[in-house]
């Protein structure tokens, strides 16, 4: 799918490099590392000869490099937040390089004579120094600040960024909102590489599968540059591992801790560990991290109508039966109580290496692989209201419109897996990421070249899933007079709580599998020039290509075994019913078929259920062919301006399957599609001084349709007079984005900042519920609903952020020691083009997952040896998904969690820790329509880890 003047450009690119790298050459250049005391490398260094006007920022790992310096003597001047400026005398040899190493000096090691205090605030000043050189509006958050607050993994670290929001699953942080916007419509990468998804029907990227301690930096791109992936419609996340130090370095951590819910152990580890060789050429870092997490969450759900229809006990002419509608407020047709175990384990392993062959020529190795296993068992009962068609005048009550007694279904459902040393009677989960990135940094004369091959799948397998479900009916007395907290009672208890009632409904057996490969190149080359004679500038331009590979490929499995289990009472059963139940000691969860007898069932010859995974399988090709050009200049000696266009050509390939009643596989259905994007980007910096700087950004930015939408598949299901459509015309989603920011940053190591953004989108993708009008998919297909991924008009999003982080260092006394950490973020959206069930336009809708009210404060208090802060999150309610009307919208509720950790240092390089994680017992909560009526609710109680953290350094 490649076409072949891609290769061209590449070898043009690299002709280019080659033969342009002499014509600046008869000059010298300074090339260096800028660390710390401890031999960390500080990113976000400001390094300036001021004598010729030249200047640069070192990169994450510590290197900068200034090109085009005449022969001569200089005085080089590095100026870092919360360090001492040093300067530094270089002479410069033509056409030699120059190199330095530059050591920086803490200010409060200075003032204090405290070497952990100077170090305790590096890792922010790192932070801070990156986000104020970088031309582009970034957040950046460093490793330590990841270690201040209670986040086990890299999505609960992330939420605490202004404008983020993530969504939780079972407590904690998996999908990442950017400014309002879907997961799928953001990027995140690792090391500048795209790290690929394990959904399968998505591409979200699940952030609850790689530990925070793996990660070094957080950098958030809320404006990307035209040398960064354009498909990061609400920014671009990129995790930025560890690398090898200057010196040597031990870290470790281990802990233990407890989940009051189950009130089960939490054990981790970790371990880093690096070095250089003795000429400093050749850099090493090996890092591993491990979880075992023994937790579970309580869990009601309803689904609302405000319809009800029963059966006269007259049937038409062709026999059909005649039903009475009745006029009813809203109640709860379905409702459920579900319990879950949950065993997390979660593994990440990294491997760093790099070369450096002499001054002008690097390379290096980033690996790491993480792997997730999720067991789970869940117990589920189930009422649903009967059928219009089996309900008489009898068997409901209605008073003053309100339905307060119905017959309903009653399922008592198992979920479980295998009995094997990997399952565990449990519904396994196992998920994996890995990733492998070769690259290098070059110097040809004066023109900088960079470069990176890397390889990344990411996959997702449940093998041996299994449900057992026994049935029954009854009459329910239904309870909304509190619609936070609807519940169903049964009229008669007796014969609720009967066993030998609940008759064998069904056990199956699940197999899914999802895997995505991504390859992945880049090279960018940098030639040094100064357009308008007012200092250092550059001019960029590279090439990316991204060939990506997705399939699903699942199975299900019916045994009839009525015969040998007929009821409930006939097989071992456990109770379930826990009177600390979280959503309240109403709620009796009842009693299930033991996970166990489930696990030890000899399953063979089942019946495949297509119906339950043919339109699920997929397999799509999806190629993304990219080059660039920018240019950074500077218009005078405080406003500078980056500007430049950047093209993305994408090529998909989509096979789906061609269904009949759901079962029936016609055939295959695929399908191609191509299309360009031309992406062009301004960004402009005006550093009213040192520490002041205004920044503005014109971009321009796409989110590619999910897999699952993209495919050609065709589902009619007669029976149920339904179209199940898949769309693969969909066109990208894109955005035209502004951008205004304005920041202060505090000597002290702190800033305060606020800005205003402006999103106009165009073709975002939703599912059309509507009504076929012809039979266009089969005979006598009109009248059916169908459901099909369609594009939009066009949405807008209006923001505005601000932050405050700074210690309180202008206070007396034991006061200078506290700080505080407080961001908050506005949003409002609107969207056009998305039409109901009944085909008219849907007017003041919000776009989904845009939450108005975002916000992050934490007070910390940290002196010589004890560290302790208190750390707040909130998010406001927003609409998760659209439904055919109004009163069928589903809402993400608010959530407001509350953090606490503290530490104290035995020694030098030995700290104790203890940390609590929701502490105000937030549940993961949807509604329907309106906030007071619950979809679901699901608790988890509070989390209490602590334990040990050793690290040593050794220049």
């Amino acid at each position: 799918m490649i076409p072949s003047n891609f290769f061209k450009l590449i070898f043009v690119t690299l002709l280019t490099v080659l033969t342009s790298g002499d014509l600046l050459a008869q000059n010298g250049f300074v090339k260096g590392t800028v660390t710390d005391e401890n031999g960390i490398f500080m990113p976000g260094a400001s390094v300036r000869i001021a004598a010729i006007n030249k200047a640069t920022v070192s990169d994450f790992n510590g290197k900068f490099i200034l090109v085009n310096i005449p022969k001569g003597s200089y005085t080089l001047k590095v100026e870092y937040l919360g360090f001492s400026d040093i300067e530094q005398e270089v002479n410069i040899v033509e056409s030699k390089a120059t190199f330095v190493s530059l050591v920086l000096t803490s200010k409060s090691v200075k003032l204090d004579d405290v070497t952990v205090l100077g170090y305790g605030n590096s890792g922010q000043a790192r932070a801070l120094n990156t986000q104020k050189n970088n031309i582009n509006i970034t957040n950046v958050v460093s490793t330590d600040q990841i270690g201040k607050f209670p986040d086990a993994n890299i999505g609960d670290a992330v939420k605490r960024i202004p404008g983020i929001t993530m969504q939780v699953d079972q407590g904690e942080a998996r999908n990442i909102i950017v400014r309002g916007l879907s997961p799928q419509l953001n990027s995140v990468t690792l090391n500048g590489s795209r790290i690929p998804s394990a959904e399968g029907d998505n591409r979200n990227i699940q952030m609850d599968l790689i530990p925070s301690d793996m990660i070094q930096t957080i950098e958030v791109n809320k404006a990307v540059t035209p040398d960064m992936e354009a498909d990061a419609l609400g920014g671009s996340v990129n995790l930025i591992t560890r690398t090898a130090p200057e010196g040597f370095r031990l870290s470790a951590n281990l802990g233990s801790g407890i989940n009051f819910i189950t009130d089960k152990r939490i054990l981790n580890g970790s371990f880093l560990v690096g070095d250089r060789s003795k000429n400093k050429k050749f850099g090493w870092m090996l890092s591993a991290s491990i979880t075992d997490n023994d937790f579970g969450s309580d869990n009601i759900e309803a689904e609302w109508t405000d319809e009800f229809e029963y059966y006269t006990g007259v049937d038409d002419a062709d026999g059909e039966p005649i039903l009475e509608e009745v006029s009813v407020r809203p109640y709860t047709k379905e409702f459920q109580i579900r319990t879950y175990l949950v065993q997390r384990i979660r593994r990440s392993f990294a491997a760093n290496f790099d070369y450096q062959f002499d001054s002008n020529h690097n390379m290096f190795l980033k690996t790491m692989y993480n792997w997730r296993d999720d067991r789970e068992n869940r117990f589920r009962l189930e009422h649903e209201i009967l059928d219009a068609e089996d309900i008489e005048i009898d068997d409901f009550t209605v008073t003053n419109n309100v339905l307060t007694r119905f017959p309903v279904e009653v399922k008592r459902q198992t979920k479980g897996g295998i009995d094997n040393s990997r399952n565990k009677n449990t519904r396994l989960e196992d998920q994996r990421m890995q990733n492998y990135s070769l690259g290098g940094d070059h110097l040809f004369g004066n023109v900088k070249v960079d470069w990176m091959a890397s390889f990344a799948k990411a996959s997702e397998e449940r093998l041996n899933e299994r449900y057992a479900e026994y049935e029954s009916e009854y009459s329910v007395n239904n309870d909304n007079s509190n619609p936070e907290f609807p519940i169903f009672t049964s009229v008669n208890g007796i014969e609720a709580n009967d066993l030998s009632n609940f008759e064998y409904g069904e056990i199956t057996e699940e197999n899914q599998y999802t895997e995505e490969e991504d390859i992945n190149f880049f090279a960018n080359v940098e030639i040094p020039s100064d357009l308008f004679g007012k200092g250092d500038g550059s001019i960029k331009f590279g090439v990316r290509s991204r060939l990506k590979k997705k399939l699903r490929d699942n199975s299900f499995f019916e045994f009839d075994l009525e015969d040998s289990f007929p009821t409930l009472s006939g097989i071992p059963t456990r109770d379930y019913t826990d009177p600390d139940f979280l959503a309240g000691s109403e709620y009796q969860a009842g009693v299930y078929a033991d996970e166990r007898w489930l696990g030890g069932l000899n399953l063979e010859n089942g019946e495949s259920v297509p119906d339950e995974f043919l339109r699920a399988n997929f397999d799509v090709e999806e190629d993304v062919l990219s080059g660039y050009a920018m240019a950074n200049q500077k218009l005078s000696e405080k406003f500078s301006v980056l500007g430049g266009v950047r093209l993305e050509h994408t090529m998909i390939k989509a096979t789906g399957n061609q269904i009949e009643d759901e079962e029936n596989v016609i055939g295959e259905i695929t399908e191609e599609k191509s299309y360009t994007n031309i992406l062009p980007g301004v960004h402009l910096k005006y550093d009213l001084s040192r520490q002041t700087i205004f920044r503005f950004a014109w971009t321009n930015t796409l989110a590619r349709p999910n897999y699952a939408d993209l495919v050609p598949s065709l589902d009619v299901v007669s029976s149920d007079e339904e179209i199940f459509v898949g769309n693969s015309d969909l066109d990208p989603t894109t955005s035209m984005n502004f951008d205004l920011m304005a920041e202060h940053y505090f000597k002290s190591v702190g800033i305060v900042s606020g800005g205003l953004f402006y999103k106009k989108i165009d073709n975002f993708i939703y599912t059309f519920r509507g009504e076929t009008t012809n039979d266009n998919f089969g005979s006598g297909t009109a009248g059916f609903d169908i459901f099909q991924p369609l594009n939009g008009d066009d949405a807008s999003i209006f923001g505005a952020e601000i932050a405050f982080q700074r210690q309180l260092d202008f206070l007396p006394g034991f006061a200078k020691n506290f700080s505080v950490y407080l961001n908050y973020t506005y949003l409002t959206s609107n969207a056009d083009g998305i039409r109901n069930e009944s085909g008219e336009e849907r007017e003041d809708l919000d776009l989904p997952n845009t939450a108005p009210n975002m916000f992050n404060g934490s007070l910390g208090y940290n002196d010589t040896k004890f560290s302790i802060r208190l750390s707040a999150n909130f998010s406001d309610a927003y609409i998760d998904e659209i439904g055919g009307n109004s009163f069928e919208d589903r809402y993400y509720d608010q959530q407001f969690f509350l953090d606490f950790s503290a530490s104290y240092a035995i020694t030098k390089n030995l700290r104790i820790y203890a940390d609590l994680n929701n502490i105000t017992d937030q549940p993961l909560r949807f509604y329907q329509g309106i906030s007071e009526r619950t979809m679901q609710a699901e608790y988890y109680e509070r989390r209490l880890t602590f334990g040990l953290k050793y690290d040593l350094f050794k220049n």
